[in-house]
């Protein structure tokens, strides 16, 4: 059970949330951008279509939660664990992903166009569909 319930469509845009512990959390259709998630636990929550542009998003866990549609335009993932979590049809153009943890994660028709993937770990990830126009995957893991 998460500690805030049914949170969807809730504007926590700009909150310094450094280190919160919304596990299970239902915040679809959110507004989180630019919001500060540094350390967070955002492991199986709901963050289908939410909007997550320019959101500081470095080392959470959001290890099975789902981000389906969500919008990452210019977040910073860097050392984020992202194993088994559903990105298909996300956008995360310009995202910054180095060294994040992805191994199979859902990226179905994901647009990375200039992500940042450099050191990160894509082993057993579904990227079919996915752009990785001018994408940085300099020494990504990519074998299964």
């Amino acid at each position: 059970m998460s500690p805030v319930g049914d949170a969807s469509k809730i504007d926590l845009s700009q909150l310094d949330l450094s280190g919160v512990n919304l596990r299970h959390a239902n915040l679809s259709k959110a507004n989180l951008s630019n919001v500060n998630l540094v350390y967070a636990d955002l492991q199986f929550a709901n963050l289908q279509g939410a909007n997550l542009t320019g959101a500081d998003l470095r080392g959470v866990k959001l290890n099975n939660a789902d981000l389906t549609y969500a919008n990452l335009l210019n977040a910073n993932l860097a050392h984020a664990k992202l194993s088994y979590t559903h990105l298909a049809n996300a956008n995360l153009t310009n995202a910054k992903l180095a060294n994040a943890e992805l191994s199979y994660a859902r990226l179905t028709n994901a647009n990375f166009t200039n992500a940042i993937l450099a050191h990160a770990n894509l082993r057993f990830t579904n990227l079919c569909g996915a752009n990785l126009s001018n994408t940085n995957l300099v020494q990504a893991i990519l074998s299964n």
